[in-house]
């Protein structure tokens, strides 16, 4: 029988002028808002208050304004006021309406693209508010101009009326008010204090004499904190540089111009090992650097191999200290000012603009001659630093070869004590650490064989914040985990050869535990970022008590889980008591069982952690739970619960890993007496 027509070949969908959706406006904005401002999580959420604060700092840097007020407000709102020209509130003669209304609802209108309004700026792409006022479900602008305050409210991004004037003003300057869209913003929408105040900071130190203040209205009275910095960069490096083990006298510092690009650069030296270095333009963070801290280090490594070649500090010529050498213990910041500078991404991680590289190598070598051959004494430790540091880069490759050529030879064989898993596809393997040999035979019982591995690590592992690599490598338990984990390390690392892509610490829910997972994370955040920056750290959150009633079995995985899951089993009893009261109606009410409690929440009913009815057990450790509850509660997808590692500002992090896991003990001690009285359940 023949087929029908339509029955030969499949349809295939009608594809012309109808298909093209063209969004106008502010839509591709909502349509696609990770193209604007990197994601909508926590990260997104501040980067609208960094887009408007920006418009504020290029007033500044025009030398158009002195003052900054960020204020955040009780409902979710933000305001930020400045002392700038303001914005034009005249009819633009493109678009026939307000310039306020143009700025605030056309992607790329600014100032920024052409004319003298703006030699240099931090808003490149000239979406910064429009996007902003996209993604708020409220946005108010005022702007003080021409003797009047002139006002336009938004919603969505759409103008809920024309510009209006609503008074007089003797002064200029612009305030934006807006409230983040729940819709877009789909995680609970909380800004947060010290993330803001740290961006404020930062800003305060680029830009010489502004003031910028905080106010926070969501506590009473309101928090306040104001930054004023004449210094510029001397005062930010004083500023990261907190330590007494500093290496210099004073800091190196230079700026200049330079066929119009504004370079300012400072560092300092000390007797640690690591390195902060940041970098700006126009005073926008670019955290994956560019083309201005490569012109930077570029120069650094020039300038000092050739002090430490004319001062007889390396004699075989064809020997180099390199960039790695330079960068231990350094503490840098490095800012440029130009005109249309080229930025990689909406988001300005990285600055692309070649001319930032030349200007900085330029000016920071010369600088750099000229303060070596005025403080020599500063410029012999540097270079003494430096060869010492490139004498251990050595010996650490040497013990990492070792490692790696010892693997080799014993046919890459994986550690013994490793219970690998059955799987050999990495997206879906995971690789369990377990405290203690005692939980690792029971997470060894509980697993799912299939895609689950357990590395049992014995003790507590070699704090590595401490040690240098060539004697962490060393450590046992350590190169264990290096070898299981098949990605090798340092240069050498390779993100492809990752066996799991789930690792998972799992330790006691106690202190010793806590110190465990934390020497865990060190050893993550200093020798395996890339793990952590694409996803593949966890802890494991184990539960703290079971409870039961009869067969009824539940798990706490907190202290006031407890005590709920306890009212929910005193609940039950009082409804089976009460099922049990109606089947004998001719049994009065006194006659009950003695554990239906009337009130269910009652002290009374709790003695300890003895309850009428109801077993409560607490789990000291991993240890002491079969391997049926562990597999259950903490390694089951279907139950557990994971807590992914993730590092939200870098530098922070890296400062308090320096505290709390360092050498240096006078930090930490004031940091623990400036936090004794905040901890709360202080397990001793």
């Amino acid at each position: 029988m023949a087929k029908k027509e339509d029955e030969k070949t499949p349809k295939v969908a009608s594809y012309g002028a109808k298909d093209i959706m063209v969004l106008e406006g502010l839509e591709p904005v909502r349509k696609r808002p990770g193209m604007y401002i990197g994601t909508t999580d926590t990260a997104g959420l501040h980067h609208l208050i960094k887009e408007v604060v920006d418009n504020s700092i290029d007033e500044a840097m025009a030398g158009h304004a002195k003052h900054i007020v960020v204020e955040i407000l009780a409902d979710n709102k933000v305001s930020i006021s400045d002392d700038g020209r303001g914005i034009p509130v005249e009819i633009h003669k493109q678009t026939k309406k307000s310039t306020l209304e143009t700025v605030l609802t056309v992607l790329h209108a600014g100032g920024k693209f052409g004319g003298e309004a703006y030699k240099v700026s931090g808003g490149l792409h000239g979406v910064g508010v429009s996007v902003v006022n996209a993604l708020s479900s409220y946005l108010r602008a005022e702007v003080h101009i021409d003797g009047g305050i002139f006002e336009q409210e938004y919603k969505q991004g759409k103008p809920q009326g024309k510009v209006k004037k609503i008074g007089s003003s003797k002064r200029t300057g612009t305030t934006i008010t807006f409230e983040p869209d729940p819709v877009i913003f789909t995680q609970k929408i909380q800004f947060d204090r010290k993330y803001i105040t740290e961006f404020l900071r930062r800003q305060a130190f680029l830009t010489k004499g502004i003031r910028i203040e905080l106010i926070d209205h969501r506590e009473t009275p309101a928090y306040y904190h104001g930054f004023y910095f004449d210094g510029g960069l001397l005062s930010f490096i004083k500023y990261l540089n907190d330590t007494d083990k500093k290496l210099q006298e004073e800091p190196f510092y230079v700026e200049k111009i330079v066929e119009g690009v504004a370079v300012e650069a400072a560092f300092i030296y000390n007797n640690e090992i690591e390195t902060q270095e940041l970098s700006f333009a126009n005073n926008i963070y670019t955290p994956d650097g560019g083309m201005h801290l490569t012109g930077f280090r570029t120069a650094l490594t020039r300038t000092l191999n050739d002090f430490a070649r004319a001062n007889s500090y390396i004699k075989d010529k064809d020997e180099n200290l390199t960039g790695e050498d330079m960068r231990e213990g350094l503490v840098a910041v490095v800012s440029v000012k130009l005109r249309d500078p080229q930025f990689e991404g909406q988001t300005k991680n990285r600055l692309g603009s070649p001319e930032a590289r030349t200007a900085v190598e330029a000016v920071t070598a010369e600088a750099l001659k000229n303060f070596m051959e005025r403080n020599s004494r500063d410029a012999g430790k540097i270079v003494e630093k430096c060869m010492l540091a490139a004498k251990a880069r050595k010996a650490a490759k040497a013990a990492r070869e070792t490692v790696l050529r010892k693997g080799v030879l014993d046919g890459l064989t994986l550690p013994g004590k490793l219970a690998d898993c059955s799987s050999r596809d990495p997206a879906e393997c995971e690789l369990f650490l377990v405290e203690g040999d005692s939980a690792g035979g029971s997470s060894k019982q509980g697993r799912d064989r299939r895609t689950q591995a357990i590395l049992p690590v014995k003790g507590k592992i070699l704090n590595v914040e401490k040690s240098r690599i060539d004697k962490m490598l060393l450590n046992k338990e350590i190169k264990s985990m290096v070898i299981a984990l098949g990605t090798a390390i340092a240069e050498s690392f390779d993100l492809t050869k990752l066996r799991y892509h789930k690792i998972i610490i799992m330790a006691d829910a106690d202190v010793d535990g806590s110190h465990i997972r934390t020497l865990f994370l060190t050893l993550f955040y200093r020798y395996f970022p890339e793990l952590i920056k694409n996803g593949h750290i966890y802890a494991a959150v184990p539960p703290l008590y079971m409870i039961s009633k009869g067969k009824e079995v539940r798990y706490a995985y907190r202290e006031q889980e407890k005590e709920k899951v306890i009212k929910e089993l005193q609940a039950l009893k009082l409804a089976a008591a009460g099922k049990r009261s109606a089947q004998e109606g001719s049994r009065s009410a006194s006659q009950l069982p003695a554990a239906a409690d009337t009130d269910a929440g009652s002290e009374s009913a709790i003695e300890g952690d003895n309850i009428k009815g109801i077993k409560i057990q607490r789990f000291k450790g991993l240890g002491e739970m079969n391997a049926d509850q562990l597999g259950d509660t903490t390694m089951n997808p279907a139950n557990r619960k994971l807590k992914q590692i993730v590092v939200a500002d870098a530098k922070e992090a890296d400062k308090m890993f320096d505290i709390l896991m360092g050498s240096e003990v006078p930090p930490r001690a004031k940091f623990i007496q400036s936090h004794a009285l905040s901890v709360k359940n202080l397990d001793i």
